[in-house]
């Protein structure tokens, strides 16, 4: 989304983090506003996230934004960490070609 700041429109981007019990409740951790996506700010969230209480991750599920997979090995060196299944899928397309693309996602779903 667009802000004006001192009367110049900038780019932001709202990011949710969002936690799985083991009982399977979801919670939302926080919402961080953020003009880049990186390893900085990654480990500025983590950071806010241990200092409220969550003590470790076990799953990470990322799209590949710069310096997240990092920042989570270094403030929660337990979690694994993978991509999320949309990514997958539209990283995988890149291997199939273009007239088959449609029938492949189909069968992917």
């Amino acid at each position: 989304f667009n802000v004006n700041k001192d009367g110049q429109i900038v780019k932001k981007t709202a990011y949710v983090v969002f936690a799985v019990t083991i009982e399977g409740k979801k919670d939302i951790l926080g919402i961080w506003i953020g003009e880049s996506e990186s390893s900085k700010f990654w480990m500025g969230v983590l950071a806010d996230l241990r200092n409220r209480g969550v003590k470790d991750l076990l799953i990470c599920s990322v799209d590949g934004l710069k310096g997240f997979e990092e920042a989570i090995k270094a403030s929660f060196p337990k979690a694994e960490i993978q991509k999320c299944v949309v990514h997958q899928i539209r990283n995988s397309t890149k291997f199939v070609s273009y007239k088959d693309r449609k029938a492949f996602c189909a069968d992917m779903r």
